[in-house]
């Protein structure tokens, strides 16, 4: 404890939360907590910009428990506001974890299951909800959520909130608390939507920005393998899940719901697991049960869509696989968050065809580095590219000539012209 405590003097926590600090494994604070902490718990309104797996959640959740300090009447006293269920319940574990030692009541709120049961929890009396923008209006305009007490308001991943269309939810929420109270923004990128944001609702910020915008973790190492077709992708997967060892608590990303299906029938029928898939077509509890199962390590392999790439908060992870390049440049910095946390070492593998080196290149120049591209292991058996999937792959580089060139007109035309 006597290390704990010098280590996170600067910032007067009390006993309970030190303790708790301990058992959570929290030794030393990260860059983004020494930074935003005493910001926050001077009731400074802050802009925090801060990657995937730096702590970030942490930086915000501890003072915001260090002010509302006790349980206190039936109301939430602060509200975190998030873009997806799954971030909202880690948010809740980990919120739950730092709070293990005080009397607080944390729950959160958020759609795709039935409000019976969030509503019973709120009448019992919370003093920091952590919540959705869908159902945290919908509870509160069937007046089951009194929001009149919120005295801290935080938005995390608001970059995400932002792609995922939440204004008008968020300018109903802040017309609907109190207009005096404490603002918090996080976000793993500042685009021009977050920045407007920003100014829309906080007042003389201090923007904290601990790592260079849209750089990827430094402790994850990255590399590329140029992989020709479908078939080949899942005959890789199968060599890297031979060894068991190295490859020992896997995520594997793809872009669609159907390639998801695929790979994960694919690794279930060659016994390469246990494996479970998640993506938007799975019930919410099938969700929460896969991603506690891997947390729990009683799974060797998730494949999921980027629907859980920021919803995950999984230490261990050994490796994080990109079964697809995204074609939203952001999500790769997330998805490889996912491995490489609490500073330990990870690895981040994409598979790139040839219509997908036009994105790789748009990811490379956004994390301003270049990923080390590897040859293919001569074991991995180089399956034939299909007449469909060709033609795919074709317009699609097409598509993306046409983008650098607007004059030029494809190689089907050209085709045609002879």
């Amino acid at each position: 404890m006597e290390s704990i405590q010098s280590a996170w003097a600067q910032f007067n926590f009390n006993k309970q939360i030190l303790t708790a600090l301990e058992e959570a494994g929290f030794l030393t604070p990260t860059e983004v907590q020494r930074k935003c902490i005493p910001l926050i718990m001077g009731g400074q309104e802050v802009i925090g910009v801060a990657q995937t797996g730096t702590g970030k959640t942490a930086a915000y959740v501890l003072p915001v428990l260090m002010k509302i300090r006790y349980a206190q009447g039936n109301e939430p006293r602060a509200l975190v506001l998030v873009p997806t269920k799954e971030l909202a319940i880690q948010i809740a574990e980990h919120s739950k974890a730092l709070a293990k030692y005080t009397d607080l009541r944390i729950t959160a709120i958020y759609g795709g299951v039935g409000p019976k049961t969030q509503i019973e929890i709120i009448e019992t009396g919370i003093d920091l909800v952590i919540a959705t923008p869908g159902r945290l209006l919908e509870l509160y305009l069937k007046k089951e959520l009194v929001l009149k007490q919120i005295k801290t308001l935080v938005l995390d991943e608001a970059d995400r909130m932002m792609e995922m269309g939440f204004m008008r939810q968020l300018k109903q929420i802040l017309e609907v608390i109190p207009g005096k109270r404490q603002n918090l923004l996080f976000t793993a990128t500042f685009p021009e939507k977050v920045e407007n944001l920003s100014k829309d609702f906080l007042e003389f910020p201090i923007k904290v920005e601990v790592t260079p915008q849209a750089m990827a973790a430094s402790q994850v190492e990255q590399l590329a393998y140029h992989v020709p077709n479908l078939r080949t992708k899942i005959n890789f997967i199968e060599h890297l899940l031979g060894d068991k060892e190295e490859y020992s608590r896997v995520l594997i990303f793809t872009r669609s719901k159907e390639t998801a299906d695929n790979v994960f029938k694919f690794i279930d029928r060659k016994n390469l697991g246990p494996v479970r898939v998640i993506h938007s077509n799975k019930g919410q509890n099938t969700r929460i049960n896969a991603m506690n199962e891997f947390k729990e390590g009683k799974l060797r392999v998730l494949v999921s869509t980027d629907v859980s790439s920021r919803g995950i908060d999984v230490t261990g992870v050994s490796q994080v696989i990109n079964f697809d390049v995204p074609i939203v440049y952001d999500d790769y910095i997330h998805r490889i968050g996912r491995t490489g946390r609490a500073l330990a070492i990870g690895k981040a593998i994409t598979l790139v065809n040839e219509s997908e080196l036009f994105h790789l290149k748009k990811i490379e120049k956004l994390i301003r580095e270049k990923i080390k591209v590897k040859k293919l292991p001569t074991e991995v058996l180089v399956a034939e590219t299909q007449k469909d999937e060709a033609k795919i792959m074709a317009r699609e580089i097409d598509r993306q000539k046409r983008l650098a060139d607007p004059e030029y007109q494809g190689a089907f035309h050209n085709r045609k012209r002879k």
